[in-house]
């Protein structure tokens, strides 16, 4: 039998700067892929082609508490790569107590900034949305995904998997 690893510790940085005891909840982006299905001549049923990255990945929400200042500063960045944040995590398995290092570092710009509801004497939270163009996911130090969607390159265990695709069009 064995235990999962469970995230223990946790701090997201904002252009280098902590938030270690202030990040309340970080929804990591979701991987996915846009499929559509093809049903050509001859084919017995339909088969999914895989058209790139779905219209939903990679969003990262993230919630803070209280009210931070260059949160608002960086509002209406002109660039799609314009804010770097960056994720690290220790997971842990309570049954050998095995840690691992879990980082994640994004580059894009903010969609959305909630600051909820506003009472005096209750928590108060700002929630934020940031669309990332730039994704990297490492885990104890070795990266496992990333996608860099404006340098057109999405590297999977080490395989790149746009790296034809450039050169056929002459990059």
């Amino acid at each position: 039998m064995a235990i999962p690893k469970k995230l223990k510790l946790m701090n997201l940085y904002n252009e280098g700067n902590s938030y270690l005891g202030q990040i309340g909840e970080v929804t990591l982006p979701k991987l996915g892929r846009k499929l559509e299905n093809w049903r050509g001549g001859g084919l017995n049923g339909n088969v999914k082609v895989d058209l790139g990255l779905s219209d939903d990945a990679l969003e990262l929400t993230w919630k803070l508490g209280g009210l931070d200042p260059l949160v608002l500063q960086q509002f209406g960045a002109q660039t799609v790569g314009a804010i770097g944040l960056r994720f690290s995590g220790s997971y842990q398995r309570d049954d050998t107590n095995e840690t691992t290092a879990v980082e994640l570092v994004v580059r894009g710009r903010h969609e959305e900034i909630d600051f909820g509801n506003a009472k005096a004497g209750d928590d108060t939270e700002t929630t934020i949305k940031t669309i990332c163009s730039y994704y990297k996911l490492s885990i104890d130090g070795e990266t496992v995904i990333e996608i860099d969607i404006p340098g057109i390159k999405e590297v999977v265990n080490g395989v790149d998997l746009l790296e034809k695709h450039r050169q056929n069009i002459g990059l």
